[in-house]
């Protein structure tokens, strides 16, 4: 069993930074991939940025690339999203993602097994 939970988001001005860090209260997850998601309102999910387990291979969504970065911290039981020159096109609600046992990476939602319960971040212009 997995627990996720998100922290970090908040109100912040276009070009701007923030960090979103996804903290696994219960069970590792340094085996796992983890990935964020985010939704704005009256759009669908998409993928962000993944990162695989037992490894340093990532996946972006191309308009976050040069700009996102998702690393681990393994002692800490943690998988961050530092996220810079962020544009008002980045409003919505991050959501962290394992999948169950797999450390490939997947850009769809339903490759994950266990969320959080997502972190608005919003971006004024």
């Amino acid at each position: 069993q997995v627990q996720l939970v998100e922290s970090g988001g908040g109100l912040v001005q276009a070009g701007g930074s923030l960090r979103l860090s996804c903290a696994a209260s219960e069970g590792a997850i340094s085996s796992r991939a983890v990935a964020w998601f985010r939704q704005a309102p009256g759009k669908a999910r998409e993928f962000v940025a993944a990162i695989a387990g037992l490894s340093i291979r990532t996946s972006y969504k191309d308009s976050v690339k040069g700009r996102f970065t998702i690393f681990r911290d393994n002692a800490k039981n943690t998988v961050s999203l530092q996220m810079n020159s962020l544009k008002p096109e980045d409003t919505a609600v991050y959501s962290c993602a394992a999948r169950n046992t797999f450390p490939s990476i997947s850009e769809t939602a339903g490759g994950y097994f266990y969320w959080g319960q997502g972190t608005q971040v919003t971006v004024s212009s």
